[in-house]
């Protein structure tokens, strides 16, 4: 068995950062792969298949995150996980714009 190391850098574009429920759906997608999933921010390496791991990085708005995959299937994995930033966590608006369920300045005027 082959294993690889592949990474990448994402900018958070989430206007909350990376708070539960991205974080939430990032440890699920992480531990669909056999490979070991990493996320790097703030100095810190943590376990991406863990939601509370990946809770203490506090990543905010605009941060930059690496993530690193090492296993078997860690192309696929990466590809996966990274397609979760590139669409911002399925989550509407991008930094400083309004999330789900936030009001945006049309709404309250």
């Amino acid at each position: 068995m082959v294993e690889q190391t592949v990474s990448r850098e994402f900018v958070v574009g989430m206007a909350k950062g990376l708070h539960l429920r991205p974080a939430d759906m990032l440890a699920r997608e992480a531990r669909r792969w056999r490979s070991r999933v990493e996320v790097i921010a703030n100095s810190q390496r943590v376990d991406g298949k863990s939601i509370l791991d990946v809770m203490t990085l506090a990543v905010e708005a605009g941060a930059r995150v690496a993530i690193e995959v090492t296993g078997p299937d860690a192309g696929q994995a990466l590809d996966a996980i990274g397609g979760l930033f590139e669409r911002n966590f399925d989550e509407m608006g991008g930094a400083g714009e309004p999330a789900d369920g936030e009001p945006s300045a049309a709404d309250t005027a």
